[in-house]
C-alpha cells in the first residue's frame, strides 16, 4: 500500500505548505501586498537578465569563432555569409562586428573609435534590468521593516495593564513576518545581481578581444565576393 500512500501524503504535504505559506502572508498585513509586487518584479528580472545574457544572444560559439577567423575566410574569398550574419544583428557580436566591416578599409584607430561608439549603446542593453535588482534590493528590506515597525506600533498602543503578554509576544512574532519575507526577497536577488554583473564583465572582455582582432583585419580593405 505504500505506493498507493506516498503519492496522497505528498499531496497533503504540498497543500499543507501552500496553506501555511497562505497564512504567513495574511498574517504580514498590508504590507504584504507591495511586498508580493516587489518579488513579482525581482523573479522578473532575473529570468529577463538569464535570456538576455545567454550566449547565442551576446557571442554566439559559431560566430565567434568566424570572427577569430576572419582573416582566413576573407582570404579564402568566403566571407559573404559571415558578413550577411553581422548585418542581421541577432547577437551583440554580430552587431558590432558590423560596425567594424563598415568601416573596413580606415585606419585602425577610426574602426576602433566606431565600434567603441556602438559599444557603448550595446552595454546600457547587457546592463538593462540590473537597476530593477538594485531597487528591488533596496526596497524590499525597507518595506518588510516598515511592515515591521507598524506593527510593533499597534500591538504597543494597544498595551495596558491587564495585557496578555503571551498574545503581545504572538503579535510581535507575526509582525516580524514582512521583515522575513523583504530578506527572502532580496537575499536571491543580491545573489543574482552579482552574478550577472560578473556574466557582463566576463562577455564584455571577450568582446573586447574579439572585436580588436577584427578591427586589425579591417584596416585593410576586405574583398566581397
Amino acid at each position: 500500500m505504500t505506493y498507493l500512500t506516498d503519492p496522497l501524503l505528498a499531496s497533503y504535504s504540498a497543500a499543507d505548505a501552500l496553506t501555511t505559506s497562505w497564512q504567513f502572508l495574511l498574517k504580514g498585513g498590508i504590507f504584504m501586498i507591495p511586498l508580493g509586487l516587489t518579488s513579482i518584479v525581482g523573479m522578473m528580472a532575473i529570468l529577463y537578465k538569464f535570456l538576455s545574457l545567454s550566449r547565442r544572444r551576446v557571442i554566439p560559439d559559431e560566430l565567434a569563432r568566424k570572427v577569430a577567423n576572419f582573416q582566413e575566410l576573407a582570404a579564402a574569398d568566403r566571407i559573404v555569409p559571415v558578413l550577411k550574419e553581422f548585418e542581421k544583428g541577432e547577437s551583440t557580436l554580430a552587431r558590432l562586428a558590423a560596425v567594424a566591416v563598415r568601416h573596413r578599409g580606415k585606419p585602425q584607430r577610426d574602426i576602433i573609435l566606431s565600434v567603441e561608439a556602438a559599444a557603448r549603446e550595446e552595454s546600457s542593453r547587457l546592463h538593462a534590468g540590473i537597476g530593477v535588482l538594485d531597487i528591488v534590493i533596496t526596497v524590499a528590506p525597507l518595506l518588510g521593516l516598515l511592515g515591521t515597525a507598524s506593527g510593533l506600533v499597534t500591538i504597543f498602543q494597544g498595551l495596558n495593564d491587564a495585557a496578555d503578554h503571551l498574545a503581545i509576544a504572538r503579535g510581535i512574532a507575526m509582525a516580524l513576518n514582512t521583515t522575513i519575507f523583504g530578506l527572502a526577497i532580496a537575499v536571491p536577488c543580491v545573489v543574482a545581481h552579482g552574478y550577472f554583473t560578473r556574466r557582463i564583465e566576463v562577455l564584455t572582455a571577450r568582446l573586447e578581444s574579439l572585436l580588436a582582432d577584427l578591427a586589425h583585419v579591417c584596416q585593410r580593405s576586405v574583398k566581397k565576393s
